[in-house]
């Protein structure tokens, strides 16, 4: 017996090992962490359970039955994040360069099958050289089976990758149907066709780090999420974000005990508007003065500034929040902010988080770039995504509501819940300079009549009672108490029951 345990241990210490302290040495010396080392920061300590640990590839081709590493390039396993179940896989970045063989994805679908199973989260630490050229279509086969469940998996429980390293050609798509992507800057990148392959079609010479890196990613593309400094930030991160999200699309959203009182009055909202309607504000004092301890984690802060997308808590338990952002375009739509704010729309819908709506909007960004770049298609997402939503939907009109982008933004009439409006309101069809010179053309050539009309309109439209009077606006409320109605319509709102009609799925425009 004490001779089978020997080799057992001795067989475990080789698969700990990976691809051998060289190339441990290597990768520390990138100022990357192995594959191993990530997961015992990302996961409670002690909570990891492997599997799979001894599994080697199957290739005879090029020499490589006598190139056998066990594990083959990919830990996986299940473990705890502050006590809450998780499935992980972890490519190895010293055994084959990290790169995906038929073995080393069907371990990556075995731990994403379990998840499926018993409804907990995914989250894939990426660092791989992509599809292991030895075995051919084998290592492509392997994709498509990762791609084909992480689409079954899609709105079932929450999938996260974490971006710590190569991660090029094929490999790239697993991540993108992934919920969220987290990157880290100057170490990490994702681009389907490198800057050699690049370079050979297009003659464009760039760098990885300008075509796919953490900072391409995180503000040009808006492909991911956030980037970190370095390994260990980029997982404490997804430690706090994973208990923001729901285990599955069935359990609820995670709740935590908070001290701060569900009906903290905040007097600094009642001057957060500026007296003159051109001066911008910061949305985000709002959305930190209304959640639980000011605690919001937000997603995309670097791409599509004029919206603002993350999480938050109120009474502990987690919500969605979206919010125009005056600071950047005057909070204005336009393609990126909406394709950022309607992905995100549909991720709390399918897990049954509750979307609070702070808007300020002057309309949707005209000009021959937009229009050319399809904002028809791209801003009806945003629509589309609030039309769906069956979750708690509770919207707060701040100042400018303007147009079609007062619709769009979880308007009454797009089944919102709750819909509230602070006096500094002003819910029409345009601003009121606009609408005079469109309905009164005729008196342009007269400054003084121009400025009376306007001061009509504004006096009939620029305040949020109109709305209110057609019900469109449940009430006009002080801004000081925001969290406590926010909070107090939640709590109604917690057993809501609201179906759409049955149908395979629907066909959101793309």
């Amino acid at each position: 017996m004490s001779a089978n345990i020997a080799e057992m241990e001795k067989r475990r210490a080789q698969a700990m090992l990976g691809g051998g302290q060289k190339r441990i040495d290597a990768q520390h010396a990138k100022g990357r962490l192995t594959a191993r080392e990530r997961l015992s920061i990302l996961l409670d300590e002690g909570s990891f359970e492997e599997i799979d640990m001894y599994v080697e590839h199957n290739c005879t081709d090029f020499g490589m039955e006598e190139q056998k590493i066990p594990g083959d390039g990919v830990v996986t396993g299940s473990g705890t994040i502050n006590g809450r179940l998780v499935y992980v896989f972890s490519q190895d970045f010293t055994v084959f360069g990290g790169s995906l063989s038929e073995r080393f994805a069907q371990k990556m679908c075995k731990v994403m099958d379990m998840a499926m199973k018993v409804g907990a989260p995914v989250i894939g630490l990426n660092d791989s050289g992509g599809a292991r050229i030895q075995e051919g279509v084998a290592s492509l086969g392997g994709y498509a089976e990762v791609f084909q469940r992480n689409v079954l998996a899609s709105g079932v429980v929450p999938q996260i990758s974490v971006i710590m390293g190569p991660c090029a050609g094929g490999a790239v798509y697993s991540p993108a149907m992934t919920d969220f992507i987290f990157m880290v800057k100057d170490s990490s990148y994702m681009f389907v066709t490198g800057p050699d392959v690049v370079k050979t079609v297009t003659n464009e010479v760039v760098t990885q780090e300008e075509l796919g890196g953490a900072v391409t990613h995180t503000t040009k593309s808006g492909v991911a999420d956030n980037a970190f400094e370095n390994d260990i930030e980029a997982l404490l991160a997804v430690r706090d974000f994973f208990d923001l999200l729901p285990e599955n699309n069935r359990s609820g959203v995670p709740e935590r005990p908070t001290d701060d009182p569900w009906d903290r009055i905040e007097p600094s909202l009642d001057t957060l508007i500026p007296a003159s309607a051109t001066v911008p504000y910061d949305i985000k004092e709002l959305i930190t003065k209304v959640v639980d301890e000011g605690d919001f984690f937000e997603l995309q802060p670097g791409y599509a500034g004029n919206i603002v997308i993350g999480f938050g808590r109120i009474e502990g338990r987690t919500v969605g929040i979206v919010a125009n952002q005056p600071l950047v375009l005057a909070g204005v739509l336009d393609i990126n902010s909406s394709k950022k704010a309607g992905r995100f729309v549909r991720f709390c819908d399918a897990f049954d988080i509750p979307i609070i709506t702070f808007v300020d909007v002057p309309g949707f960004l005209p000009g021959t770039a937009q229009e050319y770049n399809g904002i028809i298609k791209h801003g009806a997402k945003l629509l589309f995504a609030y039309a769906e939503a069956t979750v708690p939907k509770i919207t707060v009109i701040t100042r400018k509501a303007y147009g079609g982008a007062y619709d769009v933004m979880a308007s009454k009439h797009l089944r919102g819940d709750l819909n509230y409006a602070w006096p500094t309101a002003e819910i029409a069809v345009m601003g009121a300079k606009g609408a005079v010179e469109i309905i009164f053309r005729s008196d342009i050539g007269d400054p003084e009549k121009i400025a009376e009309r306007t001061k009509e309109y504004e006096d009939r439209f620029a305040n949020p009672f109109v709305a209110a009077s057609k019900g469109f606006i449940d009430e006009v409320i002080h801004p000081h108490s925001t969290r406590r109605r926010i909070a107090l319509g939640l709590r109604k709102l917690r057993n809501k029951q609201l179906e759409n009609p049955w149908k395979k799925h629907d066909n959101i425009p793309l």
